[in-house]
């Protein structure tokens, strides 16, 4: 029996090396150590063996036993792990760059068309200012000329925050509470825009977003007159969208100017022949405008009497969308990679 044990215990090593999978290793093993393996066989004869044999048998049996399972165990683990690596492999990611497109990212539209407004306002002389988003019910409203109760607040859909009294702190509806730090923290002559984020109440569809974009323009010197106004806007639009394109301005009402117009340009898209996007009528409303208000520079501790000025505003959305034909804000919100690509910066 000693030389039996001897013999399977030889050829072991061969047998499990030569298992290529852990099912034909588990069979491998079966065969040796199972119920009716080799070695379980052998050991049914005990009984047989007078005492002395017995244990010298029994000895062999074991060690030849521990012997197989160290090997059948350390075959088990290599090839579990060749296993795990080829699950791994076939389930693998390719996250590298792809050869024959963008390797970088490029900048978002809204960012396109903010850098393109603050370089042409830059050009034309004015600074470039901003301030925080949470703002407080004076810079937003009230130092604006529109105190509480007011109707124009109507005009605004506003987002309060649970700062302090109800209804004081709050996401700015516009950029404009930025003209008031800018003309308490600096004095006169001021040219200055403002770009920024700014916040609504209202529901995302093709033409509206709860967060969008804003730039106005803040001019305070002596002697600003209305057609001063009317020149800088015709000097953007022509500096901005080409020299086909053309501005006007028409009557309206805000409570932070006096006068106040509505500013319009020719439709980019037929330069005012008429289409479908300008309704036929060859215009497209971008804006709001007019002259500061006499009670707006008394709020800053500005004399009326001395200093004039005027202040415009626009959506940066509103004019991305205009600019590259867009037709639903949504789209560039999307996150939608095939839509972003259209856009290389």
């Amino acid at each position: 029996m000693i030389d039996d044990i001897e013999r399977i215990r030889a050829a072991a090593p061969a047998a499990v090396e030569a298992a290529s999978s852990v099912d034909e290793l588990r069979a491998v093993e079966a065969d040796l150590l199972g119920r009716r393996g080799s070695l379980t066989e052998l050991k049914k004869g005990l009984g047989a063996l007078d005492p002395d044999a017995r244990r010298e048998v029994g000895a062999a049996l074991n060690l030849a036993r521990g012997s197989i399972e160290e090997l059948v165990e350390a075959r088990r683990a290599a090839l579990e792990g060749a296993e795990r690596a080829a699950v791994i492999a076939a389930e693998r990611l390719d996250l590298t760059e792809r050869t024959g497109h963008r390797t970088r990212g490029a900048l978002h539209l809204v960012t396109q068309t903010w850098d393109r407004l603050v370089d042409v306002f830059i050009g034309m002389g004015f600074t470039v200012a901003e301030g925080p988003e949470v703002e407080t019910d004076w810079y937003n409203f009230e130092a604006l000329n529109i105190p509480a109760a007011h109707p124009a607040r109507g005009m605004w859909d506003t987002l309060y925050v649970d700062l302090g009294d109800p209804e004081t702190v709050l996401l700015r509806t516009h950029t404009s509470p930025v003209q008031i730090r800018v003309m308490t923290e600096t004095p006169p002559p001021i040219y200055a825009v403002m770009p920024g984020r700014v916040y609504r109440r209202d529901t995302a569809d093709a033409t509206h977003m709860p967060v969008f974009h804003q730039i106005e323009g803040l001019v305070i010197d002596r002697d600003i007159s209305f057609a001063d106004m009317a020149g800088t806007l015709e000097a953007f639009t022509s500096a901005y969208f080409g020299g086909s394109i053309h501005s006007r301005l028409r009557p309206s009402y805000f409570p932070f100017t006096e006068p106040s117009a509505e500013y319009d340009i020719n439709c980019v898209f037929c330069e005012g022949s008429g289409c479908r996007t300008c309704s036929q009528t060859g215009w497209l409303e971008l804006g709001g405008c007019g002259m500061v208000h006499p009670n707006v520079l008394r709020n800053v501790g500005l004399d009326g009497e001395e200093w004039t000025g005027f202040a415009f505003g626009f959506g940066l959305d509103r004019l991305a969308l205009m600019r590259h034909g867009v037709d639903d804000i949504r789209e560039m919100y999307s996150g939608d990679v095939r839509f972003l690509e259209q856009f290389p910066s």
